[in-house]
């Protein structure tokens, strides 16, 4: 059994020995140092020899075959998918060509809707980098689903002690791992990259609206966690369905660990704005189910990061809505006339603020007015379901 190791030489060696292919131990201060060095990944072999058991056993439980006696490496990259293999394809075309050393990363793809067109394209990358590249494997998620339920199934089936994340239908640029990597250092608890989304021209309100993840704190699309830090925390919160705050929940959840988040700006993923059907703003209202989980978890960082204050015209516009209904129901044209102008002007500055430095065309302006009017009231139904599925009041 090894020697007990003071936690201030811990921290000198945990620099020394953190998981990344490229430190160096040339400034090794003396030969103590490589004494304890050994002795401490010792022992950070050992605290991690049943979680790495376990994930092997997982892998070989889906049909692979690494066997769980292979040794750990520094970093896997996790990828869910959903349904779109032609995305995928590029995406694991730009992972392949990584300028980092093929050996010592691997990539995890979990099918989140598993189907045969996913794994082909998987099966086929896997082929091409057999002898040149990393290794892929495959997960078909059995379930529960969703963004957060897959890299759940991700890391913990990973063999690395880093974990990168990205999307599928992102395409990390070639020094994307190097540069996320070289970022971690004593006390890192996560590093953030840098998205890139671009954009031509005018655009329409949707693709201003998706541009704005460039900006973002922290997300998954491009983020690296070490696995211990993963467990402590325990993952993604599954309760997050959609694609929306579980990112953000983890990042909180991080804050309030003692350690640093650090920006790794030449850590570069481009996310490009995929097309989106005529009225998708409407479909996206949905997605406030997880704010009122996220608003139940963190109420302070949620009014701090996220929204500062309610959308108080959205609940004026359905009030009027209700009133004005009302009211012509009970053949008072007055009261009817003052909620319907309220309505109108209420939605109408909705509208004109959504238009501005956006695209004038016919399609865009009638999809705006559409939408405009009906987003508050989907707005309010999801916060109210959100609010009543998360007993909270998010407001």
């Amino acid at each position: 059994m090894g020697q007990v190791i003071p936690i201030e030489r811990q921290r000198r060696l945990r620099q020394l020995g953190r998981p990344s292919a490229f430190h160096e131990l040339c400034d090794l201060r003396d030969l103590r140092d490589l004494h304890d060095l050994r002795e401490y990944q010792e022992s950070h072999e050992r605290k991690h020899q049943r979680s790495a058991t376990s994930a092997a056993q997982r892998r070989m439980e889906t049909g692979d075959s690494v066997l769980a006696a292979e040794a750990m490496i520094p970093v896997t990259v996790v990828v869910p998918t959903c349904a779109r293999p032609q995305l995928l394809d590029r995406c694991l075309a730009a992972l392949g060509a990584q300028h980092f050393p093929p050996s010592r990363y691997e990539i995890i793809v979990v099918d989140d809707r598993p189907c045969v067109a996913t794994r082909e394209v998987v099966a086929n990358w896997s082929a091409r980098l057999r002898t040149v590249g990393p290794r892929i494997h495959y997960i078909a998620n059995p379930g529960p689903h969703g963004p957060a339920a897959a890299r759940n199934c991700g890391w913990k089936a990973a063999r690395g002690s880093i974990i990168a994340f990205t999307d599928d239908d992102a395409i990390p640029q070639p020094d994307w791992l190097l540069a996320g990597m070289r970022a971690f250092d004593d006390n890192v608890l996560a590093v953030r990259g840098r998205i890139v989304m671009p954009l031509e021209g005018t655009p329409t309100d949707y693709q201003r609206d998706a541009k704005g993840r460039e900006t973002a704190e922290f997300a998954t699309a491009n983020c690296f966690c070490p696995r211990y830090v993963l467990e402590e925390v325990g993952g993604f919160d599954e309760r997050f369905r959609h694609a929306w705050g579980e990112d953000a929940d983890l990042y909180f959840r991080l804050l309030a660990r003692d350690g640093r988040i650090v920006h790794a700006p030449a850590a570069v993923v481009v996310h490009p704005i995929r097309a989106a059907s005529w009225g998708i703003s409407v479909q996206q209202q949905k997605k406030i189910l997880s704010d009122a989980l996220l608003y139940k978890k963190h109420p302070a960082l949620y009014r701090q990061k996220i929204r500062g204050q309610s959308r108080w015209d959205y609940y004026l516009i359905v009030l009027s809505m209700l009133v004005g209904g009302g009211a012509l129901l009970a053949g008072s044209a007055g009261v009817a006339a003052i909620a319907g102008l309220t309505w109108l002007s209420l939605s109408a500055r909705i509208c004109l603020a959504r238009l501005k430095d956006t695209v004038r065309t016919p399609s865009h302006i009638a999809e705006m007015v559409v939408t405009s009017a009906l987003i508050p009231p989907a707005a309010v139904f999801w916060r109210l379901v959100g609010s009543l599925r998360f007993r909270t009041a998010l407001l």
